[in-house]
């Protein structure tokens, strides 16, 4: 087969749209932005919630009943394969110790240790909560679980 016979898939590859280039291309003047109004403009952005000013759906919604974002208790994770890699055996590990490794944001965070992964190393873990395959296979290796008041 020669070079010439090949051909493309069909819709393969799309042409761009070449705005502002003549009545001809369909594009041209306005390049399908319209007269006048925020949208014709550079830099114009609406959010996806915006409604031209009418009143927002969530605001026109009802609200009733408990909302539990202000005072759920959100922990940050943490498997222990993680602590086998970043520590070696016989460490003390808190919740310094995870920020110093990069493994949670900040000290200020609350911590659960789950059990994810092999743990081959004697680990003495502090954090807040721990599920119950992580404290097996802690324990199971001689470390120890401490639970932060």
């Amino acid at each position: 087969m020669l070079s010439d016979e090949i051909t493309l898939i069909a819709g393969a590859y799309k042409k761009r749209k070449r705005l502002g280039r003549g009545r001809g291309t369909g594009h041209g003047k306005t390049c399908g932005r319209g007269h006048k109004g925020s949208g014709s403009r550079a830099g114009s952005f609406a959010r996806p919630t915006y409604e031209g000013g009418q009143m927002p759906l969530f605001r026109r919604m009802p609200k009733r009943g408990f909302n539990n974002a202000n005072f759920a208790k959100r922990y940050e994770i943490v498997n222990v394969a993680q602590l086998e890699k970043f520590f070696s055996d016989g460490a003390v590990i808190d919740v310094q110790q995870l920020v110093a490794a990069n493994l949670i944001d900040n000290a200020g965070s609350r911590v659960k240790i789950l059990g994810d992964g092999e743990l081959t190393k004697k680990l003495e873990v502090v954090a807040h909560k721990f599920s119950r395959a992580a404290e097996q296979k802690i324990s199971d290796c001689g470390g120890t679980v401490k639970i932060v008041a």
